[in-house]
């Protein structure tokens, strides 16, 4: 067998379902072997950025691998932050990157796209994912192959292959899994007995699901886990979307002061807080009205639980809550005493009143009624904050590392992954940077709908410094440009407008559809000005 081919089958015996990359002259014959293969279909995006938010989203919504190929040193400096957004959010994604082959190391020349040293982007990418590999050996190639994928599944986290362009064809051996690392049965029994104590003793006792349940695949089970405990359960802001349609549904999503008292007070409140895959970062904890004692809470993230100053190393999260089902009662222990779920807006009046972000919460709630549930994807800006008030749903965004562009490359990597047709909630500064990847969906029929919010600002960046004139953004009519990508374009400025494009865009499939919404500067959601409030002073300091 030849490598790139055992790469190819090592990732679908991994779990990946599809590439997504842009080539260029160190990565030709990697991508020619993809091609010619067929063992895992490839889609070519215009810019690495958008190839890393793809294969992000994918990882996401799979819960499994995600892969980015590009080419040395111009490709995959492109990528990195994209690939530093899924480190720090907990998506694995397989970055492989085409190299120099062994006779262009040894030549004495400097080679187009290096930077300081042949070396400089290994040893970025060692900074931005949790295993490496550089294959260049073709005997070694299978081990290193195998230990490195094993890595990022159960970290969660990318991973990056380096393979030089003279070893695509090189013989190797298949790849063979790599066993998972094993976990102590002792401590693992310990840990899941403690955390049932110290829920059992706990006056309120909450569970706040977090983004690596969805890595591992875990959502019914920790839902089954709530269920049989009695615990009342809320997402982290990272974790919007968890545990929608289970037994257990969420009755909302933890935002500190901005969100509903009632669920502040829950969490902020509660002498057990079950914190579940949720990662500690100011995005979820840094606007809590009152600080919270994580010291008094259960923590299980990173392959690590804290109970108190107890700390059990090596403990995946599936494996825990595998371990709390089998000494869970089989029937629920206590009632869940909590608020009830939360009421998200609907029925858009479809007027000639101006348009808010709250009326696009609105339609997109009555769509998800009317139609069904639809997978959403949103940037960074007010489009990710008027998504907290869109009910529960299967949702993707950068809600940590808060990087602009994720939302459409996000989109087609969800419908690559899935086959069903995303929402995209994404601001008019985003859209600058990665919408014109709206222009691949012909080629792979994928047809989104894109909800693009266009107040002609960075208008999250005016929240925090008003008087700055270079927040002013120029107006580039967006939507005309729809039909020289493939799509068709609508730009509305009325509620009765807005409903009417989004009528026509669900008529409507085959190609993407563009709605171009005109906010007024300054118009936010609630939401967000209540966040940023709440940021703003926990920054300050008391």
């Amino acid at each position: 067998m030849e490598l790139g081919q055992a790469l190819l089958a090592a990732l679908k015996d991994h779990g990946a379902e599809g590439i997504f990359g842009i080539p260029g002259d160190f990565a030709l014959p990697f991508f020619k072997v993809v091609e010619e293969s067929g063992i895992l279909p490839l889609y070519t995006l215009s810019h690495e950025p958008g190839v890393g938010f793809a294969a992000d989203a994918a990882a996401r919504y799979n819960c499994s691998l995600g892969v980015a190929a590009v080419t040395y040193g111009a490709g995959a400096f492109n990528l990195v932050n994209a690939i530093a957004g899924a480190y720090a959010e907990r998506s694995p994604v397989v970055v492989i990157s085409g190299a120099p082959g062994s006779a262009e190391r040894a030549s004495g020349l400097l080679l187009h796209h290096q930077a300081k040293t042949l070396d400089s982007q290994f040893r970025v990418y060692r900074e931005i994912t949790c295993d490496q590999a550089r294959l260049d050996d073709p005997e070694r190639a299978p081990a290193e192959i195998s230990r490195v994928l094993r890595s990022a599944l159960e970290q969660s986290m990318p991973v990056y292959l380096e393979l030089p362009r003279d070893r695509v064809t090189a013989d190797c051996a298949a790849v063979e899994r790599t066993p998972p690392e094993p976990v102590a049965p002792d401590a693992l029994a310990e840990c899941a007995t403690e955390i049932l104590a110290r829920l059992e003793a706990a006056r309120a006792p909450v569970l706040m699901a977090g983004v690596e349940i969805r890595r591992y695949g875990i959502e019914d089970k920790v839902a089954e886990l709530a269920r049989r405990l009695g615990l009342p359960v809320v997402t982290s802001f990272m974790g919007r979307g968890l545990l929608a349609g289970t037994v257990a549904p969420p009755l909302g999503t933890y935002l500190g002061v901005a969100g509903r008292p009632e669920i502040t007070d829950l969490i902020e409140g509660s002498d057990g807080l079950l914190l579940l895959g949720v990662i500690l970062s100011d995005t979820n904890f840094g606007v809590s009205r009152h600080q919270i004692d994580l010291r008094a809470a259960i923590q299980a993230l990173g392959r690590e639980v804290r109970a108190g100053y107890h700390v059990y190393p090596n403990i995946p999260l599936d494996a825990l809550v595998e371990a709390l089902l089998a000494r869970a009662p089989r029937r629920t222990a206590r009632a869940a005493a909590a608020p009830s779920a939360t009421e998200y807006p609907s029925g858009l009046v479809a007027d000639d009143a101006p348009i808010t972000p709250t009326d696009i919460a609105r339609l997109v709630n009555d769509t998800l009624r009317s139609h069904g549930a639809m997978p959403l994807a949103a940037d960074v800006g007010d489009c990710l904050f008027t998504a907290m008030d869109i009910e529960q749903t299967r949702f993707a965004a950068p809600g940590y590392y808060a990087g602009m562009g994720f939302g459409v490359p996000a989109g087609l990597g969800i419908q690559a992954a899935t086959g069903e047709r995303p929402v995209v909630l994404v601001g008019d500064g985003a859209f600058q940077m990665t919408g014109w990847e709206l222009g691949n969906c012909r080629r792979y029929g994928w047809d989104p709908i894109v909800l693009l919010f266009n107040n002609r600002s960075w208008e999250i960046l005016r929240v925090f410094q008003p008087e700055s004139k270079f927040n002013d953004l120029d107006d580039w009519h967006f939507a005309d440009m729809a039909g020289a990508l493939g799509g068709i374009g609508d730009r509305v400025t009325t509620r009765a407008e807005l409903k009417s494009a989004l009528d026509r865009a669900l008529a409507t499939r085959g190609r993407f559809h563009l709605i171009e919404i005109m906010l007024e500067r300054g118009a936010l959601s609630e939401t967000l000005t209540r966040y940023f409030e709440g940021f703003k002073r926990s920054r300050r300091g008391p």
